[in-house]
């Protein structure tokens, strides 16, 4: 991976305001992935005490994009044209991860899988899938 796609990660990441007013952070990446993490805070949690469903999906939706942008191009970057996800048990813990792993990039869409887990334990659960399809685009300066 380059060095332009290590800044591409990081500035997907700092400059996405709503995303850090989550608290979603970048926990690692690397060529064709990319892990982050948020600990819920009670504003994060929908009228049953879970993790908001829009929580999650904008956690797997920004990872899916990190991992997306370490595959392109220099002067390249990437945006979201299509999100599915499934959500496949409650959501509660300390701390909920994304996974994303690119699956294939091609020359102008990109098709990204994210895992969302919570950790409890030292354990991780499996609570929702996530399938990504990400175009790709011209980089603004």
């Amino acid at each position: 991976m380059s060095e332009s796609n290590r800044n591409l990660v990081r500035q997907i990441f700092d400059n996405a305001r709503f995303v850090q007013s989550l608290g979603i952070e970048l926990v690692s990446f690397g060529d064709g992935w990319c892990e982050t993490r948020v600990q819920p805070a009670p504003t994060l949690e929908q009228q049953h005490g879970l993790v908001h469903a829009g929580v999650l999906m904008t956690l797997a939706d920004h990872t899916c994009g990190g991992a997306a942008a370490t595959t392109v191009r220099e002067g390249q970057d990437v945006i979201t044209v299509e999100n599915k996800i499934s959500f496949l048990r409650p959501a509660r813990g300390p701390a909920v991860f994304c996974r994303a792993q690119v699956l294939r990039t091609g020359r102008t869409l990109i098709f990204v899988e994210g895992d969302v887990t919570i950790e409890s334990g030292g354990k991780r659960t499996l609570v929702a899938k996530a399938m990504s399809t990400l175009a790709v685009i011209p980089l603004k300066v």
